[in-house]
């Protein structure tokens, strides 16, 4: 089967190129990371009445409701700490949404933080997504892994022991 860039592989590239090979090459981080499993339990147990974890191929969402005749598309989180990946991951989605033929907006959920961020797709984002997943493309065709490179996400990520052991 021929490689397909996906909603999670978008969110990676914006927090570590390093984690986009790792996942993509099926490394698979620490399962048992306690925030893997907060956010698992807060996309499972939030926002009752909309239709949850539709798949969609290569796009697997948290939820859609529609809202006033419009598709609305949520994405759950379990902090606003990764807001700005996070809002990208989304707008893969509502690009992918957008080559079926149906508009939709999306939002950015975060229970615990009773938050909830518009996100609209427009032409400078969606190219920029097109950009993002031609490099994701590359990066995951090379045959190693990028360096490890520290950042502020790496004491909480599921790969820490991978890259820093």
């Amino acid at each position: 089967m021929e490689f397909q860039v996906n909603g999670t592989l978008i969110q990676q590239y914006y927090i570590c190129k390093r984690e986009v090979w790792l996942s993509s090459h099926q490394i698979i981080g620490d399962q048992d990371n306690e925030n893997l499993q907060i956010g698992r339990i807060i996309g499972e147990y939030s926002y009752d009445g909309a239709k949850k974890e539709v798949d969609l191929g290569n796009a697997k969402l948290d939820l859609i409701r529609s809202e006033n005749g419009y598709l609305v598309v949520g994405e759950i989180k379990k902090s606003s700490r990764f807001i700005y990946s996070s809002s990208k991951q989304l707008l893969f989605y509502l690009m992918q949404i957008k080559q079926m033929g149906i508009t939709a907006r999306g939002e950015l959920l975060i229970p615990e933080e009773r938050k909830k961020i518009e996100v609209i797709l427009n032409d400078i984002n969606e190219n920029e997504i097109r950009a993002t997943i031609k490099d994701i493309e590359k990066i995951v065709s090379q045959d190693k892994p990028p360096e490890a490179l520290k950042t502020k996400y790496c004491g909480k990520c599921a790969y820490a022991e991978f890259c820093w052991a």
